[in-house]
C-alpha cells in the first residue's frame, strides 16, 4: 500500500474547516466539503461516503469533523484508524483552547504536515494495524458473547430462585403435612387406646359380675 492510498485530510469545527492536507489534485476538497455539509451536527459518530473510486470517512465527534479521502480498494478500518490517531493528536494540541476560536484554515501550516505524518504512519504500519483492528474485532465478540452468557446467567439466576421459592414452599408444607400427620396418628391411637381400655374395663366388669354370682351361687367362704 502506497502513501497515493490516502488522497486528502482536513479537520473542521462544526461546518468550518480549520486545517487541511493533500498532495494532490482534483475536485476532492469539494466534494469532501459537500458531504461536510450533509453531517448531523448533534451525532457522535463515524460515516463513509462511496464516489468515483474513492471513500470519504468521516468521524464526528464533540462538534468537530475529522475526514480522510482515500481510494476504495483501502479499507474502511484502516481509514478509521487514521482518522482516530488525527483526533487524538488534534485533541491534545488543541482541545478546548485554540481550536474553539480558530478561524478557517488557520491551522494549515500547524496541523498540515501532523495529518502527512499519520499517513505516512498508517501506511507504514497498514498490516500491523489490520491484525490489531481483527484482534479488537474478535475480543469484543468475545466480550459480546460473554455478557450474553451472564444475562442468561442472570435469566436462569432468576428462574432458579423462583424455582428455590417454590422448592421451599413445599418442603414447608410437607413439614406441616408431616407434623398434622403424626398430630393425626397420635389422636387415632389415643382414641385407639381409649377403646382398648374401655373394652378391657367392659370384660373385667363382666368377669367380676360373673366371679361374684358363681361366688353367691355356691356360698363362696373360706
Amino acid at each position: 500500500m502506497g502513501q497515493e492510498s490516502f488522497i486528502y485530510s482536513f479537520v473542521a469545527r462544526g461546518t468550518m474547516i480549520l486545517a487541511e492536507y493533500t498532495e494532490f489534485t482534483g475536485n476532492f476538497p469539494s466534494i469532501a466539503a459537500q458531504c461536510l455539509q450533509k453531517l448531523p451536527s448533534s451525532s457522535n459518530s463515524k460515516f463513509t461516503y462511496n464516489c468515483d473510486h474513492h471513500t470519504f470517512n468521516f468521524l464526528v465527534e464533540d462538534g468537530y469533523a475529522y475526514c480522510v479521502v482515500a481510494k476504495d480498494s483501502l479499507s474502511k478500518q484502516i481509514s478509521i484508524a487514521f482518522l482516530e490517531r488525527v483526533r487524538a493528536d488534534f485533541k491534545k494540541r488543541y482541545g478546548g483552547g485554540k481550536a474553539s476560536t480558530a478561524i478557517a484554515k488557520s491551522l494549515n501550516k500547524e496541523f498540515g504536515p501532523v495529518m502527512k505524518e499519520h499517513m505516512n504512519y498508517i501506511v507504514d504500519h497498514a498490516e500491523e494495524i489490520e491484525k490489531l483492528i481483527k484482534v479488537k474485532a474478535q475480543v469484543s465478540e468475545v466480550k459480546s458473547i460473554m455478557l450474553e452468557n451472564i444475562d442468561k446467567a442472570i435469566d436462569r439466576g432468576e428462574n432458579l430462585t423462583v424455582l428455590t421459592d417454590k422448592t421451599e414452599n413445599l418442603r414447608s408444607q410437607a413439614q406441616e403435612y408431616k407434623k398434622q400427620g403424626t398430630q393425626v396418628r397420635r389422636k387415632l391411637w389415643y382414641q385407639n387406646m381409649k377403646i382398648k381400655l374401655v373394652v378391657l374395663g367392659i370384660l373385667l366388669l363382666f368377669v367380676l359380675i360373673i366371679w361374684i354370682s358363681v361366688c353367691h351361687g355356691f356360698n363362696c367362704t373360706d
